[in-house]
């Protein structure tokens, strides 16, 4: 029998001594494809959380003298007081502008000549009253910017991934954890309720739900949620019918502990990496059901931007050539979905504990 090198003993040392996560973590960092999707989710949620600093326009300002304006379109715009609200100053499309002593003379949209003292403008200077706002994505039927649009619809697709499968884990773990474990009639049980939820596709059935619950951002956590979790109950009843037969499982009964503690504290940590896949997975499919229940009316309701509703706003323009209002939120869904699905593939991959490390 051929003795190990003490190179060949130290690398064997290091290869025991490290975690299933870095060795999972090893793994996925040479997965290209993993690493490609793992920068486009950290883009989009960078770009979620900072859309309130770094967008370039109130996504919900209407400027209706704009509307369906081409990409880069570079507006003009005099901003007035406005006594209701003073932090929403009233925007006024204009052509052209001169200052005459304690007025400002100018050339509003359709050519009209008019003058506005400088009281009634919100600011001091020209710089506070007076702003060119660059479009850099166009403008949609109501003048609103899309780029910011685009940014503020990834923080609602992400919050609805987010909700909804923590929703859908909740709900999956705990029926299949029971499922596996106790096996018999409570098995039955659930498995009949399971394969009944099955049976219904699961775009239908949130559209189903969201109709009973009502429009909204809340019940489109709760409607995408209930309609995801039957795969991740499936998929963990598998992993708890091996793990009831491993010895340290008999060790907890030996030993007295319940249930509760032997499911939640010593089986379920072991069956992290599936479902750790299916969350991530399920992050690329409650994006595109938001979507389809925005664009259907029934998911996250106007002023609120959302890409789904973005999309059928648009699509009555694509005869006329408009097409940017539909392509740029499609490119967005594209790639937030492709992104989940590259990274869902590198960690199953990484978590594949048939894997030999090299």
């Amino acid at each position: 029998m051929a003795t190990l090198t003490e190179e060949e003993r130290k690398l064997e040392e290091q290869r025991a001594s490290k975690s299933l996560w870095q060795l999972a973590w090893k793994r996925l960092r040479k997965n290209t494809g993993a690493m490609i999707g793992l920068v486009i989710i950290v883009l989009l949620v960078v770009v979620a959380l900072l859309a309130p600093v770094i967008r370039p326009v109130d996504p919900t300002l209407q400027v209706l003298e704009y509307a369906v304006k081409p990409s880069f379109f570079k507006g003009n715009l005099l901003l007035k007081r406005n006594i209701s609200r003073p932090d929403e100053p009233i925007q006024v499309p204009i052509q052209s502008y001169t200052i005459a002593g304690d007025s400002v003379r100018y050339v509003d949209f359709i050519g009209n000549q008019l003058i506005v003292p400088k009281s009634e403008l919100a600011g001091s200077s020209k710089n506070e009253w007076h702003t060119t706002p660059t479009y850099f994505l166009g403008t949609d039927q109501f003048g609103r910017d899309m780029l910011s649009r685009l940014m503020y619809g990834a923080n609602i697709s992400l919050r609805v991934a987010i909700v909804s499968q923590l929703i859908a884990l909740a709900i999956g773990v705990i029926l299949g954890a029971l499922a596996g474990f106790f096996r018999g009639w409570v098995d039955d049980v659930i498995m009949w309720f399971v394969n009944v939820v099955w049976s219904f596709p699961t775009i239908l059935l949130a559209i189903a739900l969201s109709v009973v619950l009502g429009k909204g951002l809340f019940p489109t956590f709760i409607a995408i949620g209930l309609s995801s979790w039957v795969d991740i109950a499936r998929i963990v009843r598998g992993q708890f019918f091996s793990l009831r037969e491993q010895e340290y499982v008999e060790a907890t009964r030996a030993l007295g502990y319940g249930v509760n503690r032997t499911i939640f504290r010593h089986m379920l940590p072991n069956a992290f990496g599936p479902i750790i896949i299916l969350a991530t997975a399920g992050f690329a499919s409650a994006i595109i059901a938001e979507a389809s229940l925005s664009f259907l009316g029934l998911g996250v309701q106007p002023p609120t931007p959302s890409w789904g509703q973005m999309i059928n706003d648009g699509r009555g323009y694509i005869a006329g050539a408009k097409w940017g209002m539909t392509l740029y939120p499609s490119i967005a869904i594209a790639l937030a979905v492709f992104g989940f699905n590259l990274l869902g593939d590198g960690l199953r991959d990484a978590l594949d504990p048939k894997r030999t490390e090299r």
